[in-house]
């Protein structure tokens, strides 16, 4: 596979298809300055998404206390040292490259198109790609061009985090809710989508008071966008772009995407032979400390060891939720909690515990309710990449698995071959 490298000093991607599987999906597309009609392009920052799927859900669950891997090298996962970097060809390097090939084809639509509707939504995979890229590696290379310099090496040098979130992400988060509006069909970017996202973001770098009126206007707009939380938790993961869903990478057996190793429900499911069990039993212990808990048989399997979230008859054709409003309504009840507003917080956080069969919180305080809906955000999203990062984020990782280990390794490795092929432009994060 191409790296990051020859994607930014070389020709533009969509001027030429790399192999056969690129020739049909998305369709061989005519260069930038030819083109008037960019849907192809655009097809294409959405569908370079898929190869960053898998990657990110091993890294939310099985980096974290959710799920674990049995076979080595895989282990390296649950160790803090430099032995994550023999993982790069199954997870770091893929993820690394499918988000930059979105990213440039973001670029096109963005620099090249006349569509209002088609630069908000490729905005939003930008703003979207470049923050996953920010919470896997931190600081990261900035392209913001569909045709870089193929001469100045310079402009692969990573950029500080806090300078991606605040002159990429968040702008072009603005722009996407500028430009979008509600009525987007068939899992496209929509403004809501764009405002749960910024959301997120903004509870990412820990700016509550800014991640409020974005949460607020998700929760308080969502029935008028058709979105609600399914009444049956198992329902979410087995209707593509059901009500709950704000956002989803869809996914289809009948268009093969550019990541060659086993998918995510193979992983959470005991699919493949790297990890027959990967259920961790602090995971069942999680469950244990919530008796009656509906979410239980929909999420875990004590007898398989494994969970039975994602369908395992069917998989390829089960889309990957990447915002639901689940996750919204317990971001927004952490944001009235950290802004003390800790009876809206409350209010909040029973919605999810209501759904799951479970009586109110027994949180009172601030710093308990603070626990209470960490603990509820592990029992509602397991196995759909949010652990990791909520541990991190909240700088909990530490105590919550029972290690001592460097912030360092808060971050995951970046893909050797881009930090030699870019002759050490492209540096290596410590402790890798």
């Amino acid at each position: 596979m191409k790296k990051i490298y020859t994607f930014l000093l070389g020709s533009l991607l969509l001027t030429t298809a790399c192999d056969n599987d690129l020739e049909q999906v998305p369709p061989n597309i005519a260069s930038a300055d030819s083109l008037t009609d960019f849907d192809g392009v655009l097809n294409a920052a959405y569908f370079y998404q898929l190869g960053a799927v898998t990657p990110w859900a091993v890294m939310g669950d099985f980096r974290a206390d959710n799920g674990l891997m049995q076979e080595e090298p895989y282990p390296s996962f649950d160790r803090f040292n430099s032995d994550l970097v023999d993982m790069e060809d199954q997870f770091f390097g893929p993820f690394y490259t499918a988000l930059y090939k979105s990213i440039l084809s973001a670029n096109n639509v963005i620099d090249n198109s006349s569509d209002p509707t088609h630069v908000g939504e490729a905005k939003f995979l930008r703003a979207l790609s470049y923050f996953k890229l920010v919470r896997v590696f931190g600081d990261v290379t900035v392209n913001l061009s569909p045709s870089p310099s193929t001469t100045d090496s310079s402009i692969l040098a990573r950029q500080a985090a806090n300078n991606v979130y605040n002159d990429v992400i968040i702008p072009d988060l603005n722009d996407a809710i500028d430009a979008l509006s509600n009525s987007a069909s068939n899992g496209r970017a929509s403004q809501i989508a764009a405002r749960a996202l910024l959301g997120k973001v903004y509870v990412h770098m820990g700016d509550f008071s800014s991640a409020e009126p974005h949460l607020a206007a998700v929760v308080n707009g969502a029935a008028g966008a058709g979105i609600s939380l399914m009444s049956n938790f198992a329902d979410i993961f087995v209707t593509d772009l059901n009500s709950e869903v704000i956002f989803a990478t869809q996914i289809s057996s009948s268009v093969p995407d550019e990541y060659g190793f086993s998918e995510f429900w193979s992983w959470s499911g005991g699919l493949d032979t790297k990890s027959l069990e990967p259920l961790d039993s602090d995971l069942i212990a999680a469950f244990d400390a919530s008796p009656g808990d509906l979410r239980r048989a929909v999420t875990i399997n004590e007898s398989t060891m494994a969970s039975p979230k994602f369908p395992q008859s069917g998989g390829p054709d089960y889309d990957w939720i990447e915002i639901r409003l689940g996750d919204v309504i317990l971001l927004y009840a952490e944001t009235l909690n950290e802004n003390s507003n800790t009876a809206g917080a409350i209010t909040q956080l029973n919605r999810i515990r209501t759904r799951a069969g479970l009586a109110g919180t027994t949180a009172s305080t601030q710093a308990q309710l603070r626990q209470a809906i960490q603990d509820e955000r592990r029992l509602e999203l397991a196995f759909e990449g949010h652990r990791w990062f909520d541990l991190t984020r909240t700088s909990t990782a530490q105590s919550e698995l029972g290690q001592a280990f460097g912030n360092e390794y808060y971050l995951f490795p970046v893909p050797i071959s881009e930090v030699l092929v870019s002759s050490g432009v492209i540096t290596q994060n410590q402790g890798y």
